[in-house]
């Protein structure tokens, strides 16, 4: 997505950051000792003790034990293979950062219709004293969603601290946002010092992501809307109580229009993690992830972090990716953590495009209406309006400098989606002299709205919409159309719907584990935002918002975040595994109308998209049985998907189960495609629901597979008890001869005649 400058700022060009990771600590060592011991490994390796100690740049002290410094590929070879040493891995900035209708929405999904007195917020007190710790790129604490009028005195558990710096000092933090602190070390050992120009070196966020993302997860009920004319209505976070803890680590990449791209580097996300463990944030609200191909686990910083923030009983959640809709794209991949895909709300923007034969288009805008766009303009399409030295294989494109003024200007022009940002498109028509723009795609890849804040009037259309505008143009000698005036329309029918940028599974990292887990609102979400970024983040857009209508996986993970938030206060006692299991196994496949959820081509969205289905709080809250794990499972689960011990003190067995015993809410196997093939995989559940209690299964199997679960009643005599299954899975003939397709899935759902416990099969084909 983006390319990396080598920096100037180590003398030595080969040094670069890596990661020692070293497992758990052993024994009460103190935060001096632990340093010492990191140390040691460095003036091993290291020509004196102040090069040594000018290397490390961070001491994981707390929950991980590890640290981060600066060495040559043939000192890490070295640190690799000393005794202690689990893994060493390069520190890179390959992660980046993937949002009120929405909350309402959700209660309308299961059944409220908006009557917020049913839903579990007021019964979790919205999230009171629970603490959502958040990794993204800061906070603008002026935001109204983050007053702390009326919130009582702060836990005595909580041990962090507000960091001051450039623009942030003690008194930005309050009841509401109770500690914050940034990270910079692993960036500006490979940037340079930061440029302060286009980010502050503090909390304080001038992005505007981390703001948005921290107000979704908890931020206080405020009147707003985008522009002065969308979306208006109450803004909330789903935890509106709830304490945030903000964790700065990402940052913008140096060049042109910085702030467009920012990236996180894996020695300041790992730091980060260990000091919110140490803190005592109850969850981690993690809306990053690297971009390209997923590390193994064990080179992994989000996973061995979370790792250690579950064994803690922190809850871990994280979005999906934006690498939709391409197959094996999701990123965050361990199964301890929850992984959240994106999909639309019930909420759109309708704007008529009305052509000069009568036909009248619904696309949809996000512009302010402009009283001059009234009257009916000269419509062209952007490949007839170029200049002649633009390539024709980015014809109609609208890419910077590729529109003739003394054809464009004072017209309406229909720009492809193609390459290139959306706003940069509507910035060239601008620069062109065009009164206004229509985009849509140019090839029939989805059923989505290239939709956005542009800079102009535009409109956004299908892409079927767009070729229709084009036959248009080319059939009349005259041109012509009117853009009406936009309007906030709710209610729709089809929603949710996948967005189309959400990233998809397989699991390329572990296939016996579902990815992503489940699926939450992230299309067009109105939250708070940095009043140092304008709403497109672009230089040259000149307009200041306090609201913003955002989208991406980024947007989805705090509707999961503030949902484990709200878990957590109603059930205290329950791991980070039963927080999850119950998100996963009450989440529906379904729409607000009882209908299948569809993706981007109006195909049903299966398990590879959505995971278990979309979030559902308040089914939530009240699961019935729960999937439980501890932090030995995950260890016995990485013996054996990584064949390799991740925790010294635990040594692996020599024939460890399957990695898909791990007792997961769903099931993930993989069957070679030679011959027949049965697999038999064991699972327990907990009752956490009425007492006593009597389960039957009832089974969806996948297309040429039986699949059979002993015993088919579970009976229950107290809650607290547990009972293990045993799921079998057969293929009906050779699996070569059932369907050519890389997997096949179906389902099981324990019922009890109150509680559905649903979890997807999947059988992935090889």
């Amino acid at each position: 997505m983006f390319s990396l400058l080598h920096s100037a700022f180590c003398n030595d060009q080969q040094s670069k950051v890596f990661i020692v990771y070293l497992g758990e600590h052993s024994g009460k060592s103190t935060a001096e000792q632990i340093q010492n011991h990191h140390h040691s490994f460095l003036l091993s390796i290291k020509e004196s003790d102040e090069s040594a100690r000018q290397s490390l740049l961070y001491s994981y002290k707390n929950s991980i034990n590890g640290f981060a410094a600066t060495l040559s590929e043939q000192e890490a070879a070295k640190i690799s293979e000393m005794e202690g040493v689990v893994s060493v891995f390069p520190s890179e900035g390959k992660s980046s950062l993937h949002t009120t209708r929405s909350w309402d929405f959700m209660e309308t999904l299961e059944g409220f219709n908006g009557h917020a007195k049913d839903f579990i917020a007021q019964n979790a007190s919205y999230g009171d004293n629970i603490i959502i710790g958040m990794l993204d790129s800061g906070i603008w604490p002026e935001s109204k969603s983050f007053s702390d009028e009326g919130m009582g005195p702060v836990s005595k558990l909580w041990k962090g601290v507000c960091e001051e710096g450039e623009a942030f000092n003690s008194s930005n933090c309050n009841r509401k946002i109770i500690g914050a602190r940034y990270y910079l070390k692993g960036y500006e050992s490979y940037y340079g010092e930061l440029n302060a120009s286009y980010a502050y070196r503090s909390p304080r966020d001038h992005d505007g992501h981390g703001t948005h993302t921290s107000s979704i997860a908890a931020g206080r009920p405020v009147s707003a809307s985008f522009l002065g004319s969308f979306a208006g209505g109450t803004a909330r976070g789903g935890a509106s109580l709830a304490r945030l803890a903000i964790y700065k680590v990402c940052w913008p990449i140096p060049g042109p229009n910085p702030n467009l791209q920012n990236t996180c580097f894996d020695a300041d996300m790992l730091a980060a993690i260990d000091d919110a463990v140490a803190d005592g944030v109850d969850i981690l609200s993690i809306s990053i992830g690297a971009t390209g191909k997923p590390p193994r686990y064990a080179a992994d910083p989000i996973a061995l972090g979370t790792l250690h923030a579950v064994k803690s009983g922190v809850v871990a959640i994280c979005s999906a990716g934006n690498s939709g809709p391409e197959a094996a794209t999701v990123v965050i991949l361990a199964p301890w953590v929850i992984t959240v895909a994106a999909s639309s709300i019930d909420r759109q923007f309708d704007a008529p495009v009305v052509l000069g034969n009568g036909v009248v288009i619904m696309g949809q805008s996000l512009s302010p209406y402009n009283e001059k766009m009234r009257k009916a303009y000269a419509l062209v399409y952007a490949g007839d309006v170029e200049l002649s030295n633009t390539p024709k294989t980015i014809s109609g494109q609208c890419l910077p400098n590729s529109l003739a003024r003394e054809k464009a200007e004072g017209k309406v022009v229909l720009c492809l989606t193609g390459t290139g940002y959306w706003v940069a498109k509507g910035m060239e028509v601008k620069r062109a002299g065009g009164a206004a723009m229509i985009i849509g795609d140019g090839e029939a890849k989805d059923n989505s709205f290239p939709l956005v804040a542009y800079v102009l009037p535009a409109s956004a259309v299908l892409w079927r919409q767009a070729l229709q505008i084009r036959e248009y143009i080319a059939s009349d000698r005259n041109p012509t159309v009117v853009l009406g005036r936009s309007r906030t329309v709710v209610g729709l029918t089809g929603a949710p719907a996948l967005a189309p940028f959400s990233s998809r599974g397989p699991n390329s990292v572990e296939s016996n584990i579902l990815k992503p887990d489940i699926t939450a609102p992230g299309l067009l979400i109105l939250a708070a935002w940095s009043e140092a970024s304008s709403p497109t983040k672009f230089d040259e857009d000149p307009r200041i918002v306090k609201y913003n209508l955002y989208s991406g996986t980024s947007m989805a993970c705090p509707h999961a975040s503030a949902t484990a938030a709200l878990l957590k206060s109603v059930h205290p006692q329950w791991t980070s595994a039963a927080i999850r299991s119950a998100i996963i196994t009450t989440a529906t496949v379904n729409n607000v109308h009882g209908e299948p959820m569809v993706d981007e081509a109006g195909g049903m969205a299966g398990p590879m998209a959505v995971g278990s289905g979309h979030l559902r709080p308040n089914h939530a809250v009240n699961p019935g049985l729960i999937y439980d794990a501890t932090y030995t499972d995950y260890l016995l689960f990485m013996c054996a998907s990584t064949n390799k011990e991740i925790d010294p003190s635990f040594p692996c067995p020599k024939r460890p189960s399957s990695s898909s015993d791990l007792n997961h809410p769903s099931v993930a196997v993989t069957v070679s495609s030679n011959g027949s093939s049965t697999i038999a995989i064991n699972r327990v559940v907990t009752n956490v629901g009425r007492q006593p209690a009597r389960y039957e299964v009832s089974i969806v199997e996948p297309l040429g597979f039986s699949v059979k679960v002993q015993p088919k009643i579970l009976q229950f005599k107290m809650q607290g008890e547990k009972k293990k299954f045993q799921i079998t899975i057969s293929a009906k003939s050779t699996v070569a001869g059932i369907r050519k397709v890389p997997f096949v899935s179906g389902s099981f759902t324990w019922y009890d005649g109150i509680h559905y416990v649903r979890s997807p099969i999947i059988v992935n084909v090889a």
